[in-house]
């Protein structure tokens, strides 16, 4: 590979543009494109995942890294000529926690290359204006972040009126038009605006026939969870911001994550206010909220005196938050697995312990100990530890279970499984994300 231009070159790029965009947070931007040249595109071709599931053309990584020079000229080629075409995406479907399924789409490996490469000149222009309520696919920042700012502002407010929101079908409803005018105010380069414009009527294959949407973007595509972070930034965090904090009686917050959220007050009435206009506002952008899903709950905290309770409880991010004693006897907001999660993580493993129970003890152990780490390196959380040793033994156990049926003749007792284990050990619970751990550094 002759001419690489360094990750550090591309980063300095990048810095200029998040600068320029910094000193001028109310201009329009009209020359973003040329940027991206042939050095950019490289950088963005190791930044893409090489091992996704291909697309309508079917190419993957390896086939395109084949002759990866000239295809990334061709590419920058037609992207500045304006003659690049994008291909329909291929749509999948992905079971969800609740039963239904989650449509996505893959893009072709090209096409990923420049969806990122656009990505990587947008991000750093609306990085510059998005707000720390926003959590969601933004460097740095992070589901376990957006968690612990939660819990601060609630635990500040000693809890409130919590307000869960979910949009229904976001990502297939996000209306064009209404994307294109937010873009207007910020970003009007004709290249890139001209290839957003085109990956929005792409269409989907499925089922051999293309549709061609007349709104959403493919949940799955490179660009999409930043084209929905414009669009939510613009619905709800500046709205949130400067129309409905200024007005409320008491202390709110607003934790966003692509599409989930939570707001938080600490007036009821601000919280039932709220509720009443939110159906309003996300309509006026031809978004539906959820009518069972978007709930208004009390989450105040409890009297000293007051006995345990697990009916005021929400969740966010695959936790349930709830109020409990903690050892010296004060009221706090803990966080622990929430049961959908649990279930749909053990389901997953006893499905390939099913699959994979002739495959030799040892690599079975390894591949469940990569599993266990997985979970642990999400929800190992400090206060969670119930759950991950709950969840360390339904995975022993299914594991056991599933031993047992392919002995013939030699069954696989608890006394016997125990043994197994001394000699493949599996990695025990661990709390990877401590408040402690932090709270301990300088």
């Amino acid at each position: 590979m002759t001419g690489q231009l360094s990750p550090t070159s591309v980063s300095t790029k990048l810095q200029r543009i998040a600068e320029l965009a910094r000193r001028a947070p109310c201009t329009v931007l009209t020359t973003l494109a040329h940027h991206i040249d042939i050095d950019f595109l490289r950088e963005a071709y190791c930044r893409t995942r090489k091992d996704g599931a291909p697309g309508v053309d079917g190419q993957r990584a390896e086939a395109y890294a084949a002759d990866l020079e000239k295809n990334l000229q061709s590419l920058l080629d037609r992207f500045k000529a304006g003659t690049y075409r994008a291909p329909p995406v291929r749509r999948v479907h992905i079971p969800k926690g609740d039963g239904t399924l989650r449509p996505l789409g893959i893009p072709t490996f090209e096409d990923k290359i420049l969806q990122r490469a656009v990505t990587m000149v947008l991000e750093a222009v609306y990085e510059q204006d998005f707000l720390p309520c926003s959590f969601g696919f933004r460097p740095g920042r992070s589901a376990h972040q957006a968690l612990e700012t939660l819990r601060n502002g609630l635990m500040e407010m000693h809890g409130g009126i919590v307000v869960e929101l979910d949009i229904r079908r976001f990502y297939d409803t996000l209306e064009h038009h209404r994307l294109r005018q937010f873009l207007d105010q910020r970003v009007r380069d004709g290249v890139i605006r001209c290839a957003i414009d085109k990956w929005l009527k792409a269409g989907v294959l499925e089922d051999g026939c293309i549709t061609q949407p007349a709104e959403g973007t493919p949940q799955g595509g490179v660009i999409s969870p930043l084209l929905a972070n414009i669009y939510l930034h613009q619905v709800l965090d500046l709205w949130f911001e400067r129309d409905v904090k200024p007005r409320t009686h008491g202390a709110a917050i607003l934790i966003r994550y692509a599409d989930d959220a939570v707001l938080a007050f600490e007036s009821e009435v601000d919280a039932r206010r709220m509720m009443d206009v939110l159906p309003k506002r996300f309509g006026k952008y031809g978004l539906t909220l959820h009518p069972e899903k978007t709930r208004l709950l009390p989450f105040k905290r409890p009297h000293l005196g007051a006995p345990k309770s697990d009916n005021d409880t929400f969740d966010l991010l695959g936790f349930t938050h709830y109020w409990t004693k903690s050892s010296k006897g004060f009221w706090v907001i803990k966080r622990k697995t929430a049961k959908s999660r649990f279930h749909r993580a053990l389901k997953r493993v006893t499905e390939w312990c099913k699959e994979n129970r002739h495959m030799p003890v040892r690599k079975q152990a390894q591949a469940l100990g990569k599993k266990l780490q997985g979970h642990y390196g999400y929800y190992g959380i400090t206060g969670n530890s119930q759950s991950l040793a709950r969840y360390y033994h339904e995975v022993c156990a299914v594991w056991r279970r599933w031993l047992d049926r392919r002995a013939q003749h030699r069954h696989m007792p608890w006394t016997r499984f125990h043994r197994l284990l001394e000699r493949h050990p599996l990695p025990g619970p661990v709390c990877v994300h401590s408040l402690y751990r932090k709270e301990a550094k300088p």
